[in-house]
């Protein structure tokens, strides 16, 4: 068995509606997935499962998601054995002890190339930070803006398939398997 991570894109279905974490864990038990827990009320899922390819477990979870849910929701899985690296390669130590809310990954299901930094610098504000690692995006936002332009600059249109995790997200992941 291994352990995997799956994050969710996004977990408001409609203004009254919210996917309830343990209707999440109840869909991944369905599926045959064990050990499964979740942190926050976020969409952040860590369950066992035999070896299994991630694109396989994505489109698994992403099915069964509208069965449960009624709606489809993009849905992002590493195997949790590279979550201490993933966590580890973060390009922004300092502002993460500092400001770790304002410190940002979107974790893309498929990485996007470096070209892709040069795209996105005309849209980081004089007090904002972005790297790319290992084709994930690192961000640290502005303290001064409530709307940052990265949010829109990263979004699914421009680079594909990823969701945002702050800091202590992807930290107390880390605790959570191990890493």
């Amino acid at each position: 068995m291994r352990t995997y991570i799956a994050l969710l894109y996004s977990i408001v279905l409609t203004p009254q509606r919210r996917v309830v974490m343990a209707d999440l864990k109840a869909m991944a038990e369905g599926l045959g997935f064990s050990n499964t827990r979740t942190l926050a009320a976020s969409g952040n899922l860590v369950f066992d499962a035999p070896e299994t390819p991630i694109s396989e477990l994505e489109s698994r979870l992403e099915a069964a998601f509208p069965q449960t849910f009624g709606r489809h929701v993009d849905i992002i899985v590493r195997d949790a054995s590279g979550w201490g690296a993933f966590a580890a390669g973060n390009p922004f130590p300092q502002e993460s002890a500092k400001v770790a809310g304002q410190v940002a990954v979107r974790v893309m299901r498929q990485p996007v190339p470096e070209a892709v930094a040069d795209t996105l610098t005309p849209y980081v504000a004089d007090d904002e930070k972005i790297a790319l690692v290992n084709g994930d995006i690192w961000i640290v936002f502005s303290r001064e803006r409530p709307n940052s332009r990265l949010l829109t600059a990263v979004g699914h249109k421009r680079l594909g398939i990823g969701t945002s995790r702050n800091w202590n997200t992807v930290r107390k992941l880390a605790e959570m398997v191990g890493a």
